[in-house]
Parts: C-alpha cells; sequence; structure tokens
C-alpha cells in the first residue's frame, strides 16, 4: 500500500535574501580592491600622482615592481617604462616613419649635409618622477619625437659647424658622432635620459657638386699616396743594390788585401830565409855541402886541372867570421821570438773562448742555498 507523503517546504525568504546581499557586497569589495591594488611590470616603475590635499602633484620617489596599493580617489599610479628604446629617423618611409624624417645639418662651410639617425636610450628610474612631472607624458616615443628630436639636430648643427665636410664625409664622422652624443647626454641627462648608442645609419647625403668634388679629392689623394709608395720602394731597392755593391766591394778588396798580405808574409819569409842562407853559407859549410852532394866519382876529362865541385873560390863568399854569426844568431832569435809571440796569442784566445763557454754554467743559481754563517 502506497504511503503519501507531504511536500517540502520552500526555504524562508529572509535566508534568500541574505545569501543574496552577502553576494552583492563581495561583488562591490572585489571592484573596490580591484580599483585599489594594480601591478608595475618590469621595466617599468610606478609614478604615483597625488590628486587631492596639501601635498597634491607627483611624488619624487619612484615605485619598483610588484603589486601597489593606493586610494584611488586621492591617488593615481602612472606606469612608466625604463628599459631601451631604439627609434630611428630617416628618409626611407619603409623604415620609421612614413614621412621623411631624416637629420639635415651644416659643415664649417655651410653644406648641408642629410643623414639617417638611429638612437638608443632609456630613462633612469629615479628620475623618471621628475621627468613625467615636467612633460606629462609616460609615451616615451612621443617624447623622442619631440624633445630628444630637437635636442639632437641643435647637437648636430654645433657639432658639425666646427669641422669641414670632408672630415665630416671621411675619417671625422665618427668623431663627430661621438661629440653629438656626449653634448646630447650633457644637456638630456638632468631630465633622465641615458643615451646608449647614436648611430649615423648608411651613407651622408651631400650635393652632388660637393660629393663629386670630394671623391676627386680622395682619388687624387690616393693616387699621391700610391706615387710616394712607389718612390719609396724604388729608393729602397736602389739602396740596397747600392749596400749590395758596397759590400762586394769590400769584400773584394778584403780578398785583395789578404793576397797582398799573404804575399808580403811569404816575401818576408823569402827574404828572411835567404837571408839565413847567406849569413850560415861560409867556406867549411859550402864544402861539406858539396861532399855530401859528390858521387865519388871523378870527371873523366879535367882541363884546368883543379878538381870540380871539391875545390872552388871560397873567397868570394865570404869569410865567414863572427860578423856573419852574429847576425845569424839575431835572426834566429827573431824567429823564435816571433813563433813564441804567436803561440801565446793562440793559447790566450783559446782561454779567453774556454772561458765565454763556462760562464753561462758557472753563473750562480737562484735556487743554490745560502753560504754557512760561521758560529760566534
Amino acid at each position: 500500500m502506497a504511503t503519501v507523503r507531504p511536500f517540502s517546504s520552500p526555504p524562508p525568504i529572509n535566508l534568500v535574501k541574505r545569501i543574496a546581499i552577502a553576494a552583492v557586497g563581495l561583488v562591490i569589495l572585489a571592484i573596490a580592491l580591484s580599483s585599489c591594488v594594480t601591478r608595475v611590470d618590469a621595466g617599468h616603475v610606478g609614478i604615483k600622482v597625488k590628486l587631492a590635499g596639501d601635498e597634491r602633484g607627483v611624488d619624487k620617489s619612484p615605485t619598483v615592481q610588484g603589486w601597489v596599493f593606493f586610494n584611488p580617489l586621492t591617488e593615481q599610479i602612472i606606469l612608466f617604462p625604463t628599459s631601451v628604446q631604439n627609434i630611428v629617423w630617416t628618409k626611407d618611409p619603409h623604415e620609421g616613419n612614413a614621412r621623411d624624417s631624416s637629420i639635415t645639418f651644416s659643415s664649417q662651410e655651410g653644406v648641408n649635409i642629410n643623414a639617417d639617425v638611429g638612437l638608443s636610450f632609456h630613462i633612469e628610474p629615479t628620475l623618471a618622477p621628475k621627468l613625467y612631472g615636467r612633460f606629462r607624458k609616460s609615451d616615451l616615443m612621443d617624447l623622442a619625437n619631440g624633445y630628444v628630436r630637437n635636442a639632437m639636430r641643435e647637437s648636430f648643427n654645433m657639432q658639425a659647424s666646427q669641422m669641414p665636410v670632408q672630415e665630416i664625409y671621411g675619417a671625422g664622422k665618427g668623431k663627430l658622432v661621438e661629440n653629438v652624443a656626449k653634448r646630447m647626454q650633457e644637456q638630456l641627462g638632468p631630465d633622465g635620459f641615458v643615451i646608449d648608442q647614436l648611430t649615423i645609419n648608411g651613407a651622408l647625403r651631400l650635393p652632388e657638386n660637393v660629393a663629386n668634388a670630394i671623391n676627386r679629392a680622395m682619388e687624387a689623394t690616393q693616387q699621391a699616396i700610391q706615387a710616394e709608395n712607389r718612390v719609396r720602394q724604388v729608393r729602397a731597392e736602389a739602396e740596397q743594390a747600392i749596400t749590395q755593391a758596397e759590400g762586394q766591394a769590400k769584400a773584394a778588396r778584403a780578398r785583395a788585401q789578404g793576397e797582398a798580405d799573404a804575399k808580403l808574409i811569404t816575401a818576408k819569409a823569402e827574404a828572411r830565409s835567404n837571408l839565413i842562407l847567406k849569413y850560415s853559407m861560409t867556406p867549411s859549410v859550402l864544402q861539406y855541402r858539396a861532399l855530401e852532394r859528390w858521387n865519388g866519382r871523378l870527371p873523366v876529362m879535367n882541363g884546368g886541372g883543379a878538381m870540380p865541385m871539391l875545390t872552388f873560390d871560397a873567397s868570394k863568399l865570404g869569410k865567414g867570421g863572427d860578423d856573419d854569426e852574429k847576425k845569424l844568431l839575431e835572426l834566429l832569435g827573431q824567429e823564435e821570438e816571433m813563433e813564441r809571440k804567436d803561440a801565446e796569442r793562440a793559447k790566450a784566445e783559446q782561454a779567453e773562448k774556454a772561458d765565454a763557454a763556462k760562464a753561462p754554467s758557472s753563473a750562480p743559481s737562484s735556487s743554490a742555498p745560502p753560504a754557512e754563517q760561521p758560529k760566534p
């Protein structure tokens, strides 16, 4: 048998109202909290601006990255970028702006020079509030195309007006860029700008007649340098030939001098030998030499009665007295003295070579132990 159950009663009306009121309160609280907190991302700083009160205005202390709570009724948080910004002012409509934004400046002669310029910069975080308080802008590209571009044009004109156009067009372009970047840093640095890099992109654009004149001057300079190099080469080759000829002449003179010295030494030796023979050839010596040479046979025919090679007129050869013996001893003594001096000279040279060879090995090394000190 089926049982009949009564229907459940609906929830009380007060409970539903309470739940609805709580949900609405949570939504209102979430909205209030979301309007009171913001997040400062990396590469930015938060600038707090007070909208009411005696201290209204820009707070000088920037807020670092992270979540920031503030009163939306009396305060405002401005996100200001501090990362590196890149901008190019060029004549090419496909790069940078659609219009011609290249930079034109004048040289020392008043020649107009047009160039495409690139700039990289960032903002010092501690000076970001000052920069925002001065311009009331947080768009750095807007500041770059206005304030920064005007400062750069002025710097280019100031620096280029002190340089001739040929120097700017040639090796002085790097110096110009360096001076302009330095002047821009001095001018924009107090506002918080930090110039990271300044470049001239591509070639400088000059009036056609000026460019042609500079190119002709550079070509003439290159030709002069090449001619000077050729002259130096010819001069070097001539000096080399002269040096070689002088060396050959010196070698020929040395050979001739050596040959003459050798002949002179030979002649002196022969003359000394002849003198020794002269003073040593006494009649008795000649008689002895003749007997040594004789083979013991007598000639078959002898017309003069005298026996040849055994008897001859010795009076014509000298008497062989004390004077000849004295001179002979002096000559022999001189020969011995010269031989002794030559031997001493050779011995001294050998000793010098031996000392020179022993000098490096006999030098005291730094690792040698110190000498033992005497005991007291």
